[in-house]
This record gives structure tokens, sequence and C-alpha cells, in this order.
């Protein structure tokens, strides 16, 4: 087994290891001949080693096939530690499949079994926790499918009928509000356990998580145990949120359902008809996190060179702390089942995370260098991947920066948390995101900085490129395919294929810089089949956009909320093809303004006019003509009056086939005359296999 690892990996032949197996005899002393049981007697004996050993000749725990359960996370520290040459490995056995599981299974005992509640209905006491406390979860999986709350409408949603505590007209919508009128029967205080059942408000770009508190029956109006984030409205119009209930008894109705009577520790099933429940094999998660590299940033001990490879992570849970409505942007506050503190050039390499109630993975302060590679995430509860460290204020040292994210495919997430992000990038530079797909979210793809406003933020020199977000947005409004936010130079976003984003009420924009986007550069992206603009600006300042093919937006094309005394966009050599839509929506009216030019000057002002500066792009609507398609309301002859695109045309640009995602140009277009560069779209997305290695899975591991 050695040599056939070292042969397929790499691996020095003379690096020190240990062997795991769930199914392995207690006693063990991690030998292959007597392997341990726990993967953290493997970190426990690594720790026990003395440094200059374990960084001479590097550790490797091979962890065989099988179901490791585990209900408190493993965790590892700078004592953990390898070097550049001998880093400290955790890999799968080759050949074999292992799963580290934070859940357990639900009535395979004697002593907790399935019983009918009744002719449609199962019921089961839960097994206790060992430290007594009450155990609740949101998510549960029977022969390994997600089922899901008990929930009312069954289809759908409840509307908001009134907000007595405000609306957008009356209140800032950022307003915490905690009661709502509801809509006769839509609510009803004499649901069983009416403190575990939970009301999902959808407005806004957010997904609010309320408890119940009291319900009026004469005046219709529910109070939350703690308020919301924003006002009870769908975005900024007079109409009522949308909203669900969960984890009503009354309502376990539909086959697939379950409702968590968390006071009795009873959980109840409605089966689907082929689920036989005294053979089903049925999982709740326990675990609340499953990994955590934990190095001491404050005294600037870092854990480094520990490698993950070919692992499946699945199963883990999170519950809302009191006070916690999940109001922040992108679920930020929602944890992660794999985190990094303090962690310098670690990997996680070909795993695979799915079944997950949180993020996947979150890689905080001081953490530099790491890297999440040919990874497979999918079915998760929140977000894949966030990124983020101290901000202006912090000791450089909890600075978190240069960490790569690269070829990882992210189908299915924000299922339980519509707002989380795909990969969150916060307060952290130098990062490159590259080459991952992302499809399958509520919300968006990948988020770039966490500084509202034009003053100071970590956030620079991040490289977005490469990546295939599709098929994302639907539930919520204000997303994109791409998010800035603040000042953020250096920032490149490059070579992504971004099509197909949805939104419920405005939003649903390809790429989006919202406030304070300064200093970004734009290229060689292919934006198109968006709801709203394939490229929009809230404001933004003196981002350059160049050499991109933004196409086919629903309702518009490209946009830009407001005019500020700078310039927000150097907009130069892009093709723009449209069928339907405005070509130019919003604002983009310029205004004269005092601009600091050079100290030479009297005064060291000029004055200016131009807050965007357009020029050798090329236009296109196949259903319209040069005269009757509008440039911000008028011609292109009175746009090209304004100073704007005086040297763009409005031509055919030859694509093969644009309704049906094909954007290659003949070698005649005339966008090839204007200097546009094409570029192969086709290197989007993931370079080689993700996940582990596949092999023949055993009835346990799916």
């Amino acid at each position: 087994m050695v040599t056939l690892s070292c042969l397929l990996i790499g691996v020095q032949c003379g690096a020190a290891e240990f062997h795991v197996y769930a199914d392995a005899a207690s006693g063990g002393d991690g030998s292959a001949e007597a392997p341990f049981r726990t993967i953290q007697h493997a970190c426990d004996s690594i720790a026990a080693m003395p440094m200059q050993q374990r960084q001479r000749e590097g550790v490797t725990v091979w962890i065989g096939g099988g179901i490791h359960r585990i209900d408190t996370p493993i965790r590892l520290g700078a004592e953990h530690s390898g070097d550049v040459d001998h880093p400290v490995r955790f890999a799968a056995v080759p050949g074999e499949q292992p799963v580290i599981s934070g859940g357990i299974p639900i009535g395979s005992s004697p002593e907790q079994s399935w019983r009918r509640h009744d002719d449609k209905r199962w019921v089961v006491d839960l097994p206790k926790r060992a430290d007594g406390s009450l155990w609740r979860f949101r998510q549960l999986y029977v022969n390994g499918q997600r089922r899901y709350r008990a929930r009312t409408p069954n289809e759908g949603f409840y509307r908001v009928a009134a907000c007595p505590e405000g609306t957008p007209k009356s209140v800032h919508y950022h307003t915490d509000c905690k009661t709502f009128q509801f809509h006769p029967g839509d609510l009803r205080s004499d649901w069983k356990n009416l403190q575990d059942v939970e009301v999902i408000v959808y407005h806004f770009w957010t997904d609010s998580h309320l408890p119940i508190a009291t319900i009026d029956d004469q005046t219709n109006t529910v109070t939350f145990a703690h308020r919301a984030g924003k006002v009870f409205t769908n975005d900024f119009s007079e109409e009522g949120a949308r909203y669900v209930v969960e984890n009503v008894f009354e309502a376990l109705d539909q086959p697939g359902e379950w409702y968590l009577d968390s006071t009795q520790q009873r959980l109840y099933y409605y089966p689907h008809a082929d689920e036989d429940m005294t053979k089903a094999n049925v999982v709740a998660p326990l675990a609340s996190q499953m990994v955590v590299i934990d190095g001491d940033v404050q005294s600037q001990r870092f854990a480094e060179h520990i490698r993950f490879e070919g692992l499946t992570f699945r199963y883990c849970c999170f519950d809302f702390p009191p006070g916690n409505s999940n109001d922040q942007q992108g679920s930020a506050s929602i944890p992660a089942a794999v985190e990094f503190n303090a962690a310098h050039d670690c990997v996680l390499d070909h795993c695979r995370f799915h079944d997950l109630g949180t993020f996947a993975i979150d890689i905080k302060d001081g953490c530099v260098g790491n890297q999440v590679t040919h990874c497979d995430f999918s079915d998760l509860s929140a977000g894949g991947i966030r990124i983020g460290g101290g901000d202006e204020k912090a000791p450089p040292w909890y600075r978190t920066e240069n960490n790569v994210v690269s070829d990882n495919r992210l189908v299915g997430y924000g299922i339980d948390f519509p707002s989380a992000v795909g990969i969150l990038l916060t307060d952290t530079s130098g990062n490159r995101v590259a080459h991952n797909e992302i499809s399958g979210g509520e919300y968006t793809g990948v988020s770039v900085g966490w500084t509202w406003g034009y003053g100071r933020s970590i956030s620079r020199d991040n490289q977005i490129e490469n990546n295939h977000i599709h098929d994302i947005g639907g539930m919520l409004s204000d997303l994109g395919g791409i998010y800035t936010l603040g000042v953020s130079p250096g920032t490149v976003l490059r070579g992504n294929h971004i099509h197909d984003i949805d939104a419920n009420g405005y939003g649903g924009w390809g790429i989006y810089h919202d406030e304070g986007s300064t200093h970004i550069l734009v290229e060689n992206n292919l934006v198109h089949d968006t709801k709203f603009s394939a490229f929009n600006i809230h404001f933004a300042k003196e981002v350059t956009v160049r050499n991109n093919i933004f196409a086919l937006g629903e309702l518009e094309q490209l946009s830009r909320s407001r005019v500020e005394p700078h310039v927000s966009v150097y907009f130069e050599n892009n093709i723009v093809y449209w069928t339907d839509g405005k070509l130019l929506s919003k604002n983009w009216s310029d205004q004269e303004y005092s601009f600091y030019l050079h100290p030479k000057n009297s005064s060291g002002t000029a004055q200016r006019t131009e807050t965007s500066v357009f020029d050798w792009n090329l236009y296109f609507n196949p259903n319209a003509t040069a005269e009757d398609a509008l440039w911000d309301g008028g011609s292109l002859a009175q746009w090209q009056q304004r100073g704007k695109d005086r040297n763009g045309v409005f031509a055919d640009p030859g694509f093969a086939d644009p309704q049906n995602g094909d954007f290659t140009m003949s070698l005649t277009s005339p966008a090839l005359k204007l200097g546009f560069r094409p570029w192969d779209v086709s290197t989007a997305g993931p370079r080689g296999d993700v996940g582990p290695p596949v092999t023949a899975a055993t009835d346990d591991q799916r």
C-alpha cells in the first residue's frame, strides 16, 4: 500500500504514517496492522511528535473508506504543522472513499426505532445529547436525499398584509421590525409548540428567520421573538413581503416532510410511498463543524502546511443564536463546516462537501497562501467558500491574503439560507478565484469587497478569472453573477462566462458594481441572458470595462443608478448585443464638477463634465436600426454629440448563434476592426476532474 501511494501521489516514502479506519478495534497504534479508530487520535499523535521530526520527514494520515462519525470538530493547530517540503497530509487510502460525517442515524436502534403515529406519519424519539441539551436541526436526509421541514403553504408564499412598523415610504428600509399583520388563517395561535415554529421572510436581498413570540388572532398580528434587519415589504415597494412558515406540525401533510418537536425531542416524518421506515436510512446532522485548523493569530503562531486530499465531508448543522435573524448581507453570520484560523499554506484538494447545513469553508483571520482546489460542492444550506480577515484597523498579521480557490464545482447552494453567496470575499486581498463553476444558488455567485462607499478598504488585488457562473437567482433581489463592493484597487474580473441570472424583483445583473466600487478592471467577460442588465453600476469610480461581450438582457443591457462628480466607468472596446429591453437604463447623464488635476494650476482644479467615458464600442440589435435604437433616450448621433462613442458603431458582430449561447464571431466581424480581441470562452470553469477519485461506493457511503 505504501509503495502504491508513493507512486500515485508523490509521497516521500520516508515520511511517518498513521492509518485510520472507522471500524478498527480500540487500542491501535496507528500502524497499518493496528490502525486508529478516529482521526482525532491521529491528530493527537502528530502533535506528540517532535516538530523537527515532523518537519524533516512529513506525516501522512491514511484514512480508510467508510463513515468516520464525529460530533465535535477535528481540531488542528500550530503543533500539527508541517513545512513546505514535508506537509502533514490527511488523505484517502487510494481506491477508497472515506466520509467524515457530522450526522447520526435516527431510528436505527431498538431503543429508538420508528413507529407509526397515524396511518400516514411516523415518529421516533431522538437520541439524547451527551451534554443533555435539546437537539435542534434544520436538515434531515432519508436514503441519502434531503427532506424538508413541514411548511405552509406547501407551494408558493404567503404575503405580509400590513406593516405597522413602517414601509420604505415612511421609515428607512433598514429599520429593525418585529411585527406584521397577516391575512386571516395564514398564521394560527393554536399551532402545536408555537415556539418551534419559524417564519422565514424573503425581502430585499435577505432571508429573515424569525421565531414567533405571540399571535393576536383578533388583529391578525404576529410579533416575533427578535427583530428582522429590514421592513417587511417586497423590496422597496409597498407590497408586502413573501414568507413561509416552517416546522409546523399541523402542516405535516405531504410526503417527504418532517417535523421536529424540540420540547419532547421527537421527530415526525411523512414517508414517500416507496420508503419503508423500518429499513430507511435516516440521518440528522449533529456536529456544528467538522474540521477546525486553529492557529493563534494573536501570538502569531500559525498552523502551516496541512493538507486534506480525497475526503468527503457530509452533514453538519447550525441553529441561530437568540437575536440573530440572518440579517447580515450574504448570510455572513452563518459558520462553516471547515474553518481556517491563522492558517498558512494549507490545502483542501479533490475533496467533496455536500449535505451541509452551513457554509462549506471559512478562511478567517490571519490566513495566507491557502488553497481550495478541484473540490466538489453540492446541496449546501448556505454558501460555498468565504474568505475574510482583519480590516484596516487590525494588526497586519490579522490580514488574510493570497489564497487560491480554483477548479472547483459548486452546484446547489443557499438552500436554507438563500442570501448566501457562492464564493464570498470580504476584507481580504491578493486572492485568486479562478476556473470554478458556480450554479444553482439564489443569490450572488462571487462577491468581492466589504466596505460601503469610498472609504479605505483592505479588499484589493483580487483576481476573479475564468469562472463559469450560471443559473442563479429568482428568490431574492439585488444580486449579480459577480458583485463588487467598495474601493478595490488592482481587482480584476477577467475571462468569466456569466449567464442566466434571475431575480425576484429588481436585480439579476451579470456584473454588478455596488456602493463605491473603485479601480476595478473588467475585461474579456461574456455575460448574457440576464433578467436585468448584463453590466450594472449602482455607484462606482473609475472602473475600466473593456473587451467584453454583454448580450441579451431581458429588460436592459447597461445600467447606472447614480451620477456623481467623477468618472464612474471607462467603457471601451466592448460589444453590446440585444433584442429586447433598453440599451442604456437609469441615469447616464453628465454634470459639471471640479476635478483636482495638478498642483501647478492656480487652484489645482479643472472643470469636468464627463461622468462616463464610452468609445470604440460595437452595438447591435437585429430588430432595430441605428436611428431607432436609443442611446440614453436619443439616437447614436445624439449620443456621439455628447462626446460618447465617437468611434463607436452600430453593426452586426457576426455571432454564430447568440440565441443559443454561441458568441464566436466571424473573421470579418466589424468588431475586430475596432480592436476587439476574441478569447476562448470554453476555458471558463474547472480544468480536470473535481472531487475525490470515483470508485464504487458501498451502500453506507451513498
